[in-house]
């Protein structure tokens, strides 16, 4: 039996966007720069799936910049606003952001730029109130994650937005793992600027977006023939796009009974493994991703982490995924579960399964056990190694 559970990584493309790939593949792959005929229908394409995009979170389609995927889209946001000062400024994420934010900010710092990291509470939230207090005169940028990818903790960006545009700031957030998944407006949500990425919800890898209010100013990280709105340049992927625009669309019609649909199966998981021992759950259960599911195994840091049980349930034929990472042959502690104030021992422990399309009652249930089944093994070897 083999069973996906790690579907926050990436989701396999749809058979509908697989034949709206190779349609364009084969029949649509003229460079959208160019005026011929061939040319032209590819970039057809391209803005039928900006519009589909666009219609996923009720944004305009010129709104929609195309990029390579959401680490570039998260770039785009946080260096095209840092490019528009001669002088460091300053800038606000929270402390459980993706590399792809928390890297260019870092790069950021080290050009004399001043960034403050919000706190979170042990569920991984952000507390509005800190954010009011943070913000300065030479704030310019705010970008708060949406969904956190490791521990599946929703923020309250509404909130946070709103705070954020009161004071005439500008407003990122990465929504990569939210979207295709929970409903978002554009129009009702205060963000300027918001990251999406097609593979987290059936599309192709390579294909994303950075939605940019309309109004709001941009410096291009990538110089060249300003392809994509003047935002972005290089010919664009013409088959990613299109299966982005076909999943966008798919994923927007299939919400309202696929999203509750996989928050069953996720509350399922959570169930079925409370009371395993040496198993503590991560991250809000109520303010949480649909499909995600986080855990941190209460091992020795050495022979039990959460590197080890992904591992061991690869052997039975499951895909889940860990939150500590591995450098130079040495494992490092999850610096999301630091953040939310766990111990190093229990920050090698992270481990994440996120449940999709094809996942069934039955995988849930199978992949319970056969945890349960794992930890009662390895314990009592921990205890002895020890």
């Amino acid at each position: 039996m083999q069973i996906y559970l790690d579907y926050s990584a990436t989701t396999p493309p749809r058979p509908e966007v697989i034949s709206a790939m190779q349609d364009a593949l084969t029949q649509q792959w003229g460079n959208p720069s160019s005026l011929h005929s061939w040319g032209q229908q590819s970039a057809m394409l391209v803005e039928q799936a900006r519009n589909q995009v666009a219609a996923l979170i009720n944004a305009p389609a010129d709104s929609i910049v195309f990029t390579c995927g959401g680490t570039e889209a998260d770039n785009l946001a946080i260096m095209g606003i840092a490019q528009l000062y001669r002088t460091p400024q300053h800038i606000i994420i929270s402390s459980v952001e993706h590399s792809a934010i928390a890297e260019p900010v870092r790069l950021l710092e080290q050009w004399g730029w001043e960034v403050t990291r919000l706190p979170v509470n042990a569920q991984g939230r952000v507390n509005p109130s800190d954010l009011q207090h943070v913000i300065q005169p030479n704030t310019v940028l705010v970008s708060i994650i949406y969904g956190q990818s490791e521990v599946g903790t929703l923020q309250p960006i509404d909130v946070l937005g709103k705070i954020v545009r009161d004071r005439n700031i500008l407003f990122h957030t990465d929504a990569v793992q939210v979207a295709g998944r929970l409903p978002i407006d554009v129009q009702q949500l205060p963000v300027d600027l918001l990251s999406l990425s097609g593979h987290k919800f059936y599309g192709s890898q390579g294909a994303g977006a950075l939605y940019v209010r309309p109004g709001v100013e941009l410096v291009p990280i990538l110089s060249g023939g300003g392809q994509e709105l003047r935002l972005r340049s290089g010919t664009q992927a013409v088959a990613a796009l299109a299966g982005f625009g076909v999943a966008a669309q798919l994923a927007a019609a299939e919400m309202a009974t696929e999203t509750p649909r996989l928050m069953a199966l996720r509350n399922r998981l959570f169930e079925q493994l409370a009371d395993t021992p040496n198993l503590m759950p991560i991250g809000d259960r109520f303010h949480r991703l649909p499909h995600h599911v986080s855990f941190a195994v209460l091992g020795d840091g050495k022979n039990i982490t959460g590197k080890t049980l992904v591992r061991q349930l690869n052997l039975a034929g499951i895909g889940i995924s860990a939150g500590s990472a591995c450098h130079s042959g040495k494992l490092s502690p999850s610096p999301i579960l630091l953040a939310m104030g766990y111990s190093d021992l229990v920050a090698l422990g992270g481990i994440r399964l996120t449940v999709g399309r094809d996942t069934t009652e039955a995988d849930v249930d199978w992949t319970a056990m056969v945890l349960k089944q794992v930890l009662e093994r390895l314990m009592p070897l921990a205890l002895v190694r020890c």
